[in-house]
């Protein structure tokens, strides 16, 4: 089932299409190893009778694997098929960046496309840009998270089984089940190593704030970049308040404390060679921005898998 409305910025909100599974560490790659000539994947590859021998993997999570490779933004729909992302070629390809998603750089870059981006990932984004509480079980985000979803799109009523279900899938993708369940709940996924969520007790969870050793200047400088074009395009200046605490701001994706953030924003004027740099003078925390190529902002990302 299709669960989708408008999300500000014009996003379409959707709550389903993993098919209760998370994303897994190789199946970002199974999508992009499907493609052919100049970048196509054609539509019938997810949905042919020869998919789930292609993929090697039962027919749903074909269907989820198709809609992770879409919502991190490995490929998007076109006329003809599905298309690689520029992005997704540099690091997926064989000998690119990171062929295997081995590296965090490729986990942290998923987490920014789901919880900052929200392409397909409505409750990821919700999740992290939302929720303040400083633990929370499913059950007493599932309210909160259909009265978003009311007001996203008030005419479309989704069924409670349909958000008990996504926010299950959204928290195991972040942290495992312990014990109990079957096999296929032992698999790694994708964005376990992040260590931005830890259940504390059995179905009660908290996020972890505070620095991250995982998350390379690079990722940071990319998101940072990102998140303005998308927010603030035009301005030459953003408030550390904005990258600290507004929605879909690195500083919430990312659970970074304001330590942390400054830290990573002073450093940023070296490491872009003062194309981002960080000013604090009269208390007024700012970090100004340069022109950037397309170019300039490849590099922070090839630099993060150095």
């Amino acid at each position: 089932m299709k669960t989708t409305s408008k999300l500000s910025g014009g996003i379409p909100a959707h709550f389903s299409g993993h098919e209760t599974f998370p994303l897994r560490q190789m199946w970002l790659k199974k999508a992009f190893d499907e493609s052919i000539e100049r970048g196509l994947i054609r539509k019938s590859t997810f949905s042919d009778e020869n998919a789930i021998a292609s993929f090697g993997v039962g027919k749903n999570m074909v269907a989820s694997i198709r809609h992770w490779a879409l919502a991190c933004g490995v490929m998007r729909e076109s006329d003809d098929g599905f298309r690689i992302g520029n992005l997704a070629i540099e690091i997926l390809q064989d000998g690119g960046l990171d062929p295997y998603a081995e590296s965090p750089s490729t986990a942290w870059l998923a987490h920014w496309q789901l919880a900052g981006r929200c392409f397909r990932s409505t409750t990821w984004h919700w999740l992290f840009n939302h929720v303040t509480a400083p633990t929370f079980t499913r059950q007493e985000l599932e309210e909160p998270l259909a009265r978003y979803a009311r007001e996203l799109d008030p005419k479309h009523r989704l069924s409670a089984s349909t958000i008990s279900r996504d926010l299950e899938t959204c928290l195991r993708s972040y942290a495992p089940r312990a014990a109990g369940g079957s096999p296929e709940d032992f698999a790694e996924p994708l964005l376990g190593e992040l260590g931005l969520l830890q259940e504390a007790h059995k179905g009660q969870y908290a996020f972890r704030r505070g620095p991250k050793a995982s998350l390379h200047d690079g990722v940071f400088a990319y998101a940072l970049v990102d998140f303005w074009d998308r927010k603030a395009e035009g301005q030459s200046s953003l408030a550390f308040e904005t990258v600290a605490y507004a929605e879909g701001s690195p500083g919430r994706v990312f659970k970074l404390d304001e330590e942390s953030i400054a830290q990573r924003l002073i450093a940023l004027s070296d490491f872009t060679g003062r194309r981002l740099e960080w000013t604090d003078s009269a208390g007024l925390r700012q970090v100004h921005r340069k022109h950037m190529t397309r170019e300039d902002i490849k590099n922070m990302i090839r630099r993060a898998y150095d």
